[in-house]
């Protein structure tokens, strides 16, 4: 890749981020206007996101980008200098400004030209906004008046006026103000706008011809003459500022010119002519009150004496305060910033292989230590827990790489909720919460699509029009909360709305009209609430460009499935829907409880494992042949024999004298696994079964031992909701004839 491609993939990559503060600072200023508020620095802080996109794109002549985001700013200048006022349509507006800008850089980046008509039409409509008519530059004839004062030297605005106005401005760049896309040429052509501009350049004539190539000689010295003060001409040298030294002085004032002719030495014709008198006291001696005459200070020294303050010359050189020092070194504040590396995600994912494989080799060798009858205490058993201590750190380090938060994705589907929102007519104030959730990258990537079905169904068939919550006594906004946090390792999304809820009616109705329940079928509300996740079904009587297809509810599902998580939904008539996913932290490495089954190994994710119990007889209860409970602490819990669910064996655990694992959910439902023999805690390497061999039923994946053997682990959640409780549904795929234990 060539060093001008780098650079170009690294201003898309910044691009990123800069959308993502254009994002952040349209939610803060919508929150504002919604309380009848003005927020300048957020308006501030838009504008500079949007400025500095303008400026990469025209670096690299992404005419499109350069365009639309020159427009996009004009409109947001006026907003900051208080010629437009900020309302609730305009900011749906910026709202939409901002996802096509987003749309335009996505296509730049990918190498792809705009629909030029489209183009044309956005910028039309965001310049329609427009108040003024110079196309967004600031017309600055009535903003200063200029004042002359006559001091009685000639006329200021005759011939020999000088013009003094303006700045001497040194720019000398540094290696980063080019690695991150900055050029100066821009930012000259920024400052002309200013006034009049003269540019000299400057090359460095010591710099060896052996140095590093990429290390600038150049340096710049320019003189601005203007009426503007220094604060425009440091907003343009703003983004550069930490990658280059920037000095900025005022030009020194031209002495004006006079008549001299006014100053000659009168001749002996001239009567009555005086010279003023400046008489100068004594050094010490007070003048009289009321005469002209200046007091000259006893502390001040002579005009040819040295400044009392200067060291004598045979004094020592006062110590240079090393602090002082590093407050005037340029780039001093860009340096206490937190370095970051950007790494290629292949080599990242190529990491995370390695540190799996390098956690199978250290089971090997605990297995082998266990298996020669070592004790405790030797010099190889404390080695082989050192090396399973740094494996652990190695571990966590490099999934910390791997993690990200959730925040863009939640921004992507702030999107996906206005344009939803406008198809449907309906008025939808959208909230998010727990933004700094960080997540596994490979499961971020695949909760778009889940996600964006979730929040078009609940905008689509929760929440209802303005007219009817109005009707109902709710606020004519409904709201869609969107949500993420960290609970018994793993990481929960909630979509929640304010809406109708579920009507349950219309569900089963809908089921029995298309073949997918009987028509005498008895169903609880966490049965019908199932049945959304059934493939084809869908209550939209007509298909529209939201819904009617009989697809999103059960893409969300399988999509959840794959990665190793459980899909439920709570819903309230008349109160609204939660949809709640819940997924791993990551799909690499987890932590396992390897248990014996009827003589088969298995593991059990330790995430879900509340205890473990060995009951005694007068806790257990049977209901029939099959089906036993656990009475804890008051609390009947239905048990779940591993053996007898995967077909290892036809009688109990319990009655082998076996072990208990108590689970429990997000939604607070417990279940009782019985298992024979617990083995060991360990963190186990997680191989897909799906895309070695196939979708094995109550499996999630499977895992190498240390004795090199192949253990599966246990899907929990297929297990445990099959029979899920009156109080909550969850998705366990097509099968919806479960029965709540």
């Amino acid at each position: 890749m060539s060093s001008l491609s780098e650079i170009r993939q690294l201003f898309f990559v910044e691009c990123e981020e800069q959308l993502e503060e254009l994002t952040d600072g349209l939610d803060a200023l919508q929150d504002a206007v919604s309380d009848g508020e003005q927020d300048p620095e957020t308006v501030n802080t838009i504008f500079r996101a949007v400025h500095s996109i303008k400026g990469g794109a025209a670096s690299f002549s992404l005419d499109a980008i350069t365009r639309f985001a020159h427009v996009f700013e004009t409109i947001l200048d006026e907003v900051r200098g208080g010629q437009q006022e900020l309302t609730s349509e305009l900011m749906r507006e910026f709202y939409a400004a901002s996802d096509y800008l987003a749309e335009l850089v996505s296509l730049g980046a990918a190498g792809d030209e705009p629909d030029a008509a489209a183009l044309e039409g956005q910028i039309e409509r965001i310049g329609a906004l427009s108040t003024g008519e110079d196309d967004g530059e600031a017309d600055l004839s009535d903003a200063f008046v200029p004042v002359s004062l006559d001091f009685g030297f000639g006329d200021p605005a005759g011939d020999d006026a000088v013009q003094s106005d303006g700045f001497s401005i040194r720019f000398v760049p540094s290696r980063a103000l080019y690695a991150n896309g900055h050029e100066p040429l821009h930012l000259f052509r920024e400052l002309e706008t200013l006034g009049t501009l003269s540019v000299e350049a400057l090359l460095d004539e010591g710099a060896d011809a052996t140095d590093d190539p990429e290390t600038p000689r150049l340096s710049w010295s320019l003189t601005l003459e203007t009426a503007c003060d220094e604060e425009p001409i440091r907003e343009i040298f703003e983004f550069a500022e930490p990658h280059a030294e920037i000095t900025i002085d005022p030009l020194p004032a031209a002495a004006p010119a006079f008549d001299l002719s006014a100053f000659e030495a009168p001749s002996d014709d001239d009567e009555g002519f005086a010279p003023p008198a400046f008489p100068i006291p004594s050094e010490g001696e007070a003048p009289e009150a009321g005469s002209d005459v200046l007091p000259f200070p006893a502390d001040a020294a002579a005009p040819d004496a040295p400044a009392s303050d200067a060291p004598a010359p045979d004094a020592p050189a006062p110590e240079p305060d090393p602090d002082a020092a590093e407050e005037k070194k340029p780039g001093a504040k860009a340096a206490a910033a937190k370095a970051t590396v950007r790494v290629n995600l292949d080599i990242v994912d190529d990491l995370i292989n390695i540190v799996g494989e390098l956690l199978i080799t250290q089971s090997v060798v605990t297995q082998a230590v266990q298996e020669a009858g070592l004790q405790n205490g030797t010099r190889l058993a404390t080695s082989l827990e050192e090396f399973r201590s740094l494996t652990r750190h190695i571990q966590e380090g490099v999934m910390a790489i791997r993690a990200q938060s959730v925040k863009p994705l939640f921004q992507r589907m702030g999107r996906i909720v206005r344009e939803t929102a406008q198809i449907a007519g309906k008025n939808v104030r959208f909230v998010t919460e727990g933004e700094d959730t960080e997540v596994d990258r490979t499961v971020i990537e695949r909760l778009v699509d889940p996600l964006t079905h979730i929040l078009r169904n609940a905008i689509d068939h929760g929440l209802e029009t303005s007219e009817t919550r109005v009707a109902a006594g709710k606020d004519p906004q409904g709201t869609v909360t969107l949500s993420a946090a960290h609970r018994s390792g793993r990481v929960v999304i909630e979509v929640a709305d304010n809406g109708g809820g579920i009507n349950r009616e219309k569900v089963l109705a809908s089921a029995i009209s298309k073949g997918l329940v009987a028509e005498n079928a008895v169903l609880g509300p966490a049965e019908i609430d199932r049945l959304l996740f059934t493939p084809g079904f869908s209550t939209a009587s007509a298909v529209t460009s939201l819904s009617g297809r009989g697809v999103g509810m059960d893409v969300v599902n399988s999509e959840i499935k794959r990665l190793g998580g459980r899909v439920s939904i709570l819903s309230t008539p008349g109160e609204g829907s939660t949809i709640s996913i819940s997924l791993p932290l990551t799909l690499a490495v987890m932590d396992g409880m390897v248990v014996d089954v009827a003589g088969e190994t298995l593991v059990v994710p330790i995430s879900a494992i509340a205890e473990t119990i060995r009951p005694k007889a007068a806790q257990l209860h049977r209901i029939d042949r099959t089906a036993q409970m656990l009475n804890l602490r008051n609390v009947v819990i239905p048990i779940i024999d591993l053996g007898q669910v995967f077909g290892y064996s036809t009688e109990s655990a319990i009655e082998r004298d076996g072990v208990l694992l108590l689970l429990e959910d997000d939604q607070g439902t417990q279940r009782a696994l019985a298992v024979d023999r617990i083995h060991e805690q360990r963190q186990v390497v997680i191989k897909s079964l799906e895309s070695n061999y196939g979708h094995v039923d109550c499996v999630a994946a499977a895992t190498i031992l240390g004795d090199g053997r192949i253990a599966l682990i246990v899907d929990i959640d297929e297990i445990t909701h099959r029979g899920a409780p009156a109080s909550s549904a969850s998705a366990s795929g097509p099968d919806t004839k479960g029965v709540s234990a």
